[in-house]
C-alpha cells in the first residue's frame, strides 16, 4: 500500500476543504488539553483517503516527527486544533520516529499500528463513546508483533487471533485507527459533474510516396565531318610554251600523299539527378467544442433560529 503526501497526491487539496488547511494546526491531548506538536503533513492512500497525520514534536522534542492515525484524531477547525484521542505527551515521545527518507512500508506501519493497538493508547474518555469503538472492542484487536513490546497483562488476557500479514492487511481491519467515527468526523459529501475532455488518436489514412521507371525513345542529332580527295586537272596559261633547258625534272615514281579523316558519332547514356522529392508531415491545429448538461449538488441547511456558521 503506497502512501503519498497530501500535496503530492492533490496539489489543489485545499479546494476540497473550502480553503482550510490542516497543515500547521496544533495537536493537543484530549484529556488535559496539553499541546503535543503541530500537523506537518498528511499521508493519503492511492484513493485519497486520509491515513496518517504527520505530527512534528519539534517544539519540545527537536526534529522528531511521528504518525497519528486519522481515526485517533479529532479536527476542530474553529479552534485551529487537532485533538489526539487517548494520547499523552509521554506516549507521543515513545512512538516510532518518521522522516522523509524513511520508507513507509508494511513493516514500518505495523510498528506504528502496533503501538496504537496497545490499550494504553486507546480512547478511554467515557464521555465520548463512538460507534466504531462500540463495534470493535479492544480485546478483539490483533496483538502486537513480537518486535513491539507490550504490557504482559494485555498478552495474557487477549484471545488468540490471526496475525496481520502484508498480503492480506487492509486499513478496514483497524477501524479504531483509520475509521472516521460519526461524532469526530461528520462529513456530508456534495457531488458535481464535470466535463472531462480527452483526445484519442486515430488513423485517418495513409499516403504512400514511391517511384517507378518510365521508358521513352530519345533522339539526338550529331553533325559529323568526313574528308575526301578531289583531283582536279587544269590547263595552265602557259601551256605549250617551251621551258628553259634544265628546268624540266623528270622523275619516276613521284607520289603525293594526302591523309583523309572523318568524324564518327560517340553516343552514350548518362544518369544525373533531375530533382529531389521531400516527404514530411505537418500538424494542423483546430479546436472542437462540445456542450453537455451537468449536475451539481448544493447544500440545504434547515435549522430555523439556530446559530449556524459555515466555513
Amino acid at each position: 500500500m503506497v502512501l503519498y503526501k497530501l500535496a503530492d497526491f492533490d496539489p489543489n487539496y485545499q479546494d476540497s476543504f473550502q480553503g482550510n488547511d490542516i497543515k500547521g494546526l496544533g495537536v493537543y491531548t484530549e484529556r488535559n488539553d496539553e499541546k503535543i506538536g503541530t500537523v506537518n503533513d498528511v499521508l493519503v492512500d492511492d484513493e485519497g483517503h486520509f491515513r496518517y497525520l504527520i505530527v512534528d514534536l519539534g517544539f519540545w522534542i527537536f526534529g522528531k516527527k511521528v504518525l497519528l492515525p486519522v481515526g485517533r484524531s479529532r479536527i476542530d477547525y474553529g479552534a485551529g486544533r487537532v485533538y489526539a484521542i487517548g494520547m499523552t505527551r509521554d506516549q507521543a515521545e515513545n512512538l516510532p520516529e518518521f522522516n522523509d527518507r524513511l520508507a513507509v512500508d508494511y513493516d514500518y506501519e505495523e510498528r506504528v499500528r502496533g503501538v496504537y493497538r496497545n490499550p494504553s493508547y486507546a480512547n478511554t474518555n467515557v464521555d465520548r463513546p463512538t460507534s466504531l469503538e462500540a463495534s470493535t472492542p479492544l480485546e478483539s484487536r490483533t496483538p502486537l508483533e513480537a518486535s513491539t513490546p507490550l504490557d504482559t497483562s494485555y498478552q495474557t488476557t487477549t484471545p488468540a487471533t490471526p496475525t496481520y500479514t502484508r498480503d492480506t492487511y487492509n486499513y478496514e481491519q483497524d477501524p479504531t485507527l483509520f475509521g472516521l467515527n460519526e461524532q469526530d468526523h461528520q462529513t456530508l459529501r456534495l457531488y458535481e459533474e464535470r466535463l472531462i475532455a480527452n483526445k484519442r488518436r486515430r488513423k485517418t489514412g495513409e499516403v504512400a510516396v514511391g517511384k517507378h521507371v518510365e521508358t521513352e525513345t530519345a533522339r539526338v542529332a550529331v553533325p559529323v565531318e568526313r574528308e575526301r580527295v578531289v583531283i582536279e586537272r587544269v590547263t595552265p596559261a602557259d601551256a605549250g610554251a617551251a621551258v628553259a633547258p634544265g628546268t624540266a625534272d623528270f622523275r619516276e615514281g613521284e607520289v603525293a600523299r594526302v591523309e583523309l579523316h572523318e568524324e564518327t558519332p560517340d553516343i552514350r547514356k548518362e544518369a544525373f539527378v533531375r530533382e529531389e522529392v521531400r516527404v514530411q508531415k505537418v500538424v494542423e491545429h483546430d479546436t472542437v467544442e462540445a456542450q453537455e448538461k451537468i449536475r451539481r449538488e448544493e447544500l440545504d441547511v434547515n435549522a430555523p433560529g439556530l446559530p449556524i456558521e459555515e466555513r
